[in-house]
């Protein structure tokens, strides 16, 4: 080795790791907010490839996939998604969930269109895929109200279910009742298991993304607003239940699970 060539000092090396590794789990940096945009955007998109898939597919080959397997694929999927990155970004993958997080003070409100944008995006996306793939419409994937039931019946099973499903997601946020990551196993069974029932009067959507995407796409709109109104009025209830149960949000390891940290030694973050 010439005399002219320097070693490097481990110390620094070392150094240098620990400065880059903190950088990146610094999710109170703004510049990392990229990250659970990104997040969020993937985790929407295989929500509604799965969601639409089953009933585009079906239309595809016919009776290939039966009521059961296409409404529990989606809470299955919901529940590797919270696995696998719920700690980048908290895996909300639904307007109204972000929504209920921001009205608890578990999430800045100033994230929030960001977080709605990418999963309208996400959600969007996964219908042009499955539409170019399968060569079907979308309108194959999406939500309606049952034949001979109104907008508003459908409506009010829409604000039902998501009351549930948020109270699901606040309450194993809030660790009240220990679950840690066990939460992804409580909320995809809560989707599985309100589609199994509910699924033929409202399609059991409670996302007002998993029903943008397959409609922006087929260029139809009609009783898109049955899953708008639905979802963030039953979110709005669940957020007032969770006051009723829990008392205030916007404790540390609810504002954790509902941005994310990615790793468990990370200072949990607060709302901004």
């Amino acid at each position: 080795m010439s005399p002219l060539q320097e070693v490097p000092r481990s110390g620094a090396s070392e150094h240098s790791e620990d400065d880059e590794r903190t950088r990146i789990e610094d999710f109170n940096d703004q510049r990392q907010e990229w990250r659970r945009l990104f997040a969020e955007f993937l985790g929407t998109f295989f929500l509604v490839l799965v969601a639409a898939g089953a009933g585009m597919m079906n239309d595809v080959f016919p009776d290939s996939i039966g009521r059961s397997a296409a409404v529990v694929a989606p809470g299955l999927m919901v529940m590797a998604i919270i696995l696998f990155m719920g700690k980048v970004s908290g895996a909300h993958l639904n307007p109204a969930v972000s929504f209920a997080f921001a009205l608890r003070g578990d999430f800045p409100w100033r994230r929030l269109p960001g977080y709605v944008v990418v999963q309208l995006i996400g959600a969007t996306l996964a219908a042009l895929f499955l539409h170019a793939v399968l060569n079907v419409s979308s309108l194959y994937g999406s939500n309606y109200p049952a034949n001979g039931f109104s907008g508003t019946a459908a409506m009010w099973m829409e604000i039902v279910l998501t009351l549930g499903l948020v109270s699901v997601i606040l309450g194993t946020a809030s660790g009240a009742q220990n679950v840690g990551v066990l939460g992804a196993f409580g909320v995809g069974g809560y989707i599985a298991l309100a589609g199994l029932w509910a699924s033929p009067l409202s399609g059991a959507s409670m996302n007002p993304a998993r029903t943008f995407g397959p409609d922006l796409v087929a260029t139809n709109f009609t009783d898109f607003w049955v899953y708008v109104v639905g979802p963030i009025v039953g979110a709005i209830a669940a957020v007032l239940f969770a006051q009723v149960l829990r008392g205030r949000g916007g404790r540390s390891v609810a504002v954790d699970a509902a941005q994310g940290t990615l790793d468990d030694d990370v200072v949990p973050n607060r709302a901004l």
